[in-house]
């Protein structure tokens, strides 16, 4: 004979406290998707995009952390090693140099600074060392370079102008408008250059060709320019005469243009005068070879008139 065995029912306070957190649960649902559905407008995306996006960004956390381990266990320097080899046997290496721009300097000492990327695989050319290289050279104020697949490095070469001749003990050195040493010249080199000296004079080239601009109308006459005492300049002509100029940029300037005009109107140079003092305000002083004797004998000429009378 079976026996049925009933369980006691839910009393009212268990029946009711479950319900509660049923709703609860409800509730919790429905301002999660309330949630997720402002989420959704603001971004407009769908669920599947979303999805997706986060997946890219952990598989691309994992490849981070993959690259970094394999970063301290050499494997990227060797992968870019073993590309180096495989751009090489495939021609992509250095055979060719095409230098562009030269006009006053040696090509040659442009090619002996990339004669070492020779036959080096074009991934492995350091192309800003081999700038910072050149431009350390004398007649290089910069340079480009650049590779030209799949087997040439070309190099744009931008050559400081020589403006003058650096006259120093024993030897002549060109220079730029800076005063920057490009190379030693010889004397048949120089000829026709403006032609500077005096201790210091290196550094005063800006300022002598801002001087000689302030009178055009001299400065294809002037030869050679020697700064004295690192204080002020006397100017050589191609006549040979010699303008004394005060200090000071303003006053030499001022000088220089009243010694222009007063050649215009009185052809001073190559006249008799072999030297001209302008260190005086308002002043101009001669010298004219012979006066001095010319002067004596009439002083000693009129000395014996006054003895004998």
């Amino acid at each position: 004979m079976s026996q049925t065995i009933r369980r006691k029912a839910k009393s009212a306070r268990k029946t009711a406290s479950a319900q509660g957190k049923q709703r609860k649960v409800r509730q919790a649902r429905e301002k999660t998707g309330s949630a997720m559905g402002s989420a959704m407008a603001i971004v407009p995306l769908s669920e599947d995009t979303l999805h997706k996006l986060f997946l890219a960004v952990i598989l691309g956390g994992a490849v981070a952390l993959a690259w970094f381990v394999a970063s301290l266990a050499g494997v990227p320097a060797m992968a870019a090693h073993q590309v180096s080899t495989v751009a090489a046997d495939a021609g992509f290496a250095v055979r060719r140099v095409d230098v562009r721009g030269v006009e006053n300097m040696n090509e040659l000492k442009i090619y002996e600074r990339v004669l070492a990327e020779r036959d080096q695989a074009m991934p492995d050319v350091d192309i800003h060392a081999l700038r910072q290289e050149l431009v350390s050279l004398p007649w290089i104020k910069d340079a480009r370079v650049s590779r030209q697949l799949p087997d040439t490095i070309v190099i744009d070469v931008v050559e400081r102008s020589p403006h003058a001749v650096l006259r120093k003990p024993g030897r002549l050195v060109l220079i730029d408008e800076t005063g920057h040493a490009l190379e030693p010249v010889t004397e048949d080199r120089a000829k026709g250059m403006l032609v500077v000296s005096g201790p210091g004079a290196g550094r005063q080239v800006t300022g002598l060709a801002h001087l000689l601009d302030a009178a055009p109308a001299l400065k294809p006459q002037v030869r050679e320019a020697e700064w004295i005492g690192n204080r002020r300049w006397n100017v050589t002509f191609k006549t040979g005469q010699v303008l004394a100029l005060p200090e000071g940029e303003r006053e030499s300037a001022s000088a220089l243009v009243a010694f222009a005009r007063l050649d215009g109107t009185n052809r001073l140079l190559g006249g008799k005068a072999v030297a001209f003092d302008m260190r005086a305000p308002d002043r101009i002083y001669f010298r004219i070879p012979g006066r001095a004797k010319e002067e004596a004998a009439l002083a000693a000429g009129s000395a014996r008139r006054a003895t004998a009378q």
